[in-house]
């Protein structure tokens, strides 16, 4: 799998501490330890669908090989991004929240789950869907005012930072079946049904006292592997998934701006993991990886 900087995923979490911004610019770490709470799909997965009844499970090698040197859970052959950020700030590896026996949640918890969207349909009945990582998360903050109060769970979860990587399932898995529901939707209709999920979770979340939200935008599906090998595709980029990608893009940074003129508190930061991916896709050498490498590592990633 092609590694990251460190760097470039930390930063996108420590400007959670002081601004809203765009990835982009220097600040300084945070004097005082925060939670971390961890939303989504694959990306993200630290562990939970191990715990669930689905196919979509990275409990087998080549998973794990390169750090933990066996298997976790993670889709990656190593840390996944909550990991670097968690280890940038001095914590532990956020747990996910079905590992058995976590009932500890002062450094936050992982709710991702590989395969789940924005929306309840999308592999529904294999997944930890959006919306049940919501509720999960409610029992937390329930849990989080009995054990400190609702005054200091209240000022916790506003010092906390909720990181999100969800959208891409809601657009790969209509197209992996031929859904009909594209075609009884237009592609703004679509999208605005993401959005809109996205959009309650947040309100949701702010009202339970969140302030500090990190968003990965959509990477460029188009090529992934899965796609590539639907039937009809022939190993060909499936160019029609592309517009969604782009509109949801567009949307989920509008939002944010839109959030944070409504709700007092509310702070962002928003990677630009479309552009990022892309550029080490069209030019793997120049950031010390080889085309077999880049090929392994989209092989390895699933979302």
């Amino acid at each position: 799998m092609m590694r990251f900087p460190l760097y470039f995923w930390a930063l996108c979490a420590v400007l959670l501490y002081n601004a809203s911004s765009i990835c982009h610019g220097h600040v300084s770490l945070p004097g005082k330890k925060v939670a971390i709470f961890v939303f989504g799909d694959s990306i993200f997965d630290a562990g939970n669908n191990n715990y669930i009844n689905t196919t979509g499970q990275a409990n087998y090698f080549p998973y794990g090989e390169s750090f933990f040197k066996n298997p976790t859970g993670r889709f990656s052959d190593g840390r996944i991004v909550p990991d670097f950020i968690a280890e940038y700030v001095k914590l532990p590896f956020i747990p996910p929240y079905l590992q058995p026996g976590n009932s500890d949640y002062s450094i936050g918890v992982n709710f991702a789950s590989a395969g789940a969207g924005a929306l309840d349909e999308t592999n529904q009945g294999m997944v930890i869907d959006l919306g049940t990582q919501l509720s999960y998360f409610k029992n937390v903050s329930r849990h989080l005012r009995k054990k400190l109060g609702d005054a200091e769970a209240k000022a916790s979860l506003s010092r906390a930072v909720f990181l999100f990587s969800v959208g891409s399932n809601d657009y790969v898995f209509p197209f992996s079946i031929n859904s009909s529901v594209l075609r009884s939707y237009s592609r703004e209709e679509f999208v605005g049904q993401v959005i809109g999920n996205i959009t309650e979770m947040i309100q949701d979340i702010y009202k339970i006292g969140g302030r500090k939200f990190g968003f990965l935008n959509l990477l460029p599906l188009a090529c992934v592997p899965f796609l590539r090998v639907i039937p009809g595709q022939n190993g060909s980029c499936l160019d029609q998934i592309s517009p969604f990608v782009e509109l949801h893009n567009k949307e989920i940074f509008n939002l944010l701006q839109k959030k944070q003129s409504e709700l007092n508190g509310f702070k962002y930061s928003l990677l630009d993991f479309n552009t990022f991916l892309k550029e080490r896709m069209d030019h793997p050498s120049k950031y010390g990886c080889g085309n077999e490498c880049m090929q392994d590592g989209l092989g390895n990633t699933a979302v």
